[in-house]
C-alpha cells in the first residue's frame, strides 16, 4: 500500500494543505481513498482515460448555466461585442480552444512530457492560487511554441 505514489500523494496533500488550495485536498484525498479501498486499479485508467473530457463538459456545463437560466441571453451578447473588451474576451476564448486542441494530443502522446505539464500546474495551483486547467492550457501552449521551434529549425 505505502509505495512511492502513496507518498508523492501525502506530500502534495502537504502541498494543497499550506498552500489552502481545497481542489488539490479534495483531489489527493479521493486518489487515496480509491487506494485505500482498492479500486485503483479498476477506477484510475477510466479516470485517466475519460477524466480530461469529464472535466471539461463539468466547465462548460458551469459556464452555460447563466444561458439556461436566462441570466444571459441575446441582448448581453449583441451588447459585450460592442465594446473592445468583448472582441478582445471573444478572440481569447477562440485562441484559448484552438491552443488547447494540441495539448489533447500532447497530452496523450507524450507521458513524459505530461509529467513536467502537471508537475507546473499543481506548483501554480499551490503557491500561486492558480487554477488546475492548466495541464490542458499548458499543453497546448507547449504543442504550440514546439511547432514554432519545428518550423524555424526546419529553415
Amino acid at each position: 500500500m505505502f509505495n512511492q505514489s502513496t507518498l508523492f500523494l501525502i506530500i502534495l496533500l502537504l502541498l494543497g494543505y499550506f498552500g489552502k488550495n481545497q481542489a488539490i485536498i479534495i483531489t489527493v484525498y479521493i486518489l487515496l481513498g480509491l487506494q485505500i479501498l482498492r479500486l485503483d486499479d479498476k477506477l484510475f485508467p477510466m479516470i485517466q482515460a475519460k477524466g480530461m473530457s469529464i472535466g471539461v463538459t463539468i466547465i462548460t456545463l458551469s459556464v452555460m448555466i447563466p444561458i439556461a437560466t436566462g441570466e444571459i441571453g441575446f441582448k448581453e451578447l449583441l451588447e459585450s461585442v460592442k465594446t473592445y473588451y468583448g472582441w478582445i474576451a471573444l478572440g481569447a476564448g477562440m485562441f484559448v480552444a484552438i491552443v488547447a486542441r494540441g495539448g489533447l494530443d500532447l497530452l496523450a502522446n507524450d507521458p513524459h512530457l505530461t509529467t513536467a505539464l502537471v508537475m507546473g500546474t499543481i506548483l501554480a495551483v499551490v503557491f500561486l492560487q492558480g487554477v488546475a486547467v492548466g495541464p490542458l492550457i499548458g499543453a497546448g501552449i507547449a504543442y504550440m511554441v514546439m511547432r514554432i521551434v519545428d518550423f524555424f529549425i526546419a529553415l
